[in-house]
């Protein structure tokens, strides 16, 4: 069975090699980037290098998202577990998680909109007792609910080449951490792990929950909410694009 996208037939339909190559695209951008920002912000500042970084990542980003939604269900169909009447609460249910873990409260949205000078931290709180790398794990959950509801080939891909990313991106992170920050990342990698929870079960951190009641918190079940009410919407207007 074959999906209804603008490539629908096909194990090797072009979408997929396209999505794969905006996907490496977006990795150079966003790492290239990222890697550069010690250098960048001695010539150009905190805040010019923050919305430079952010001309170049968001519409990348956003081209991801809408190609996406536009030819998600390109190529062959794998499965289709759509119909079944708890499908639905769980992928919803899981895609609410991963965003509690993409847009974690380590994260101080002043200085991301750069009105305060933006600045490189060493979190050991909230999220980050769960994980190190929230953002990887977040992206990990948001893949396997889309690829339970989609269920296609194109849908499968891209979501290999997020996650493949996100894992980069993770060993990437730590390198740029311990470079800045020497011993004291070295004592925070030690008491933090990359899988959920295993540091807690190791021992090595406890839950704080009060940790957990913060504005941004808030902000992001807001944001959830927000999101699906707007995602009819968005997917309608993304599947008219001519991309």
């Amino acid at each position: 069975m074959t999906g209804f996208g603008v490539d629908a037939p096909g194990w090797l339909a072009p979408s997929h090699f396209k999505m794969l190559a905006l996907l490496v695209l977006f990795a150079c951008i966003h790492s290239g980037l990222a890697s550069l920002r010690v250098r960048a912000e001695k010539v150009l500042g905190a805040r010019l290098y923050r919305v430079g970084f952010a001309l170049l990542s968001i519409p990348m980003a956003a081209l991801l998202i809408v190609y996406f939604i536009r030819h998600r269900y390109d190529g062959v169909q794998l499965w289709q577990i759509q119909p079944y009447p708890w499908v639905e609460s769980l992928v919803w249910g899981l895609s609410a998680l991963s965003f509690l873990f993409l847009y974690p409260a380590t994260f101080n949205l002043l200085e991301v909109a750069a009105i305060q000078r933006p600045q490189v931290h060493l979190y050991e709180t909230g999220i980050i007792r769960i994980t190190r790398h929230p953002q990887m794990v977040g992206q990990v959950i948001w893949c396997v609910a889309h690829a339970l509801w989609i269920g296609t080939t194109f849908t499968l891909a891209t979501c290999l080449g997020l996650v493949g990313y996100h894992l980069f991106a993770s060993w990437h992170g730590d390198r740029r951490l311990a470079a800045r920050y020497g011993e004291a990342f070295t004592q925070v990698k030690a008491r933090t792990s990359i899988v959920p929870f295993w540091a807690i079960v190791q021992g090595k951190q406890s839950l704080q929950w009060g940790e957990f009641l913060r504005p941004a918190y808030l902000g992001v079940a807001l944001f959830v909410g927000l999101f699906w009410w707007i995602h009819p919407h968005l997917v309608a207007a993304a599947s008219q694009a001519n991309v």
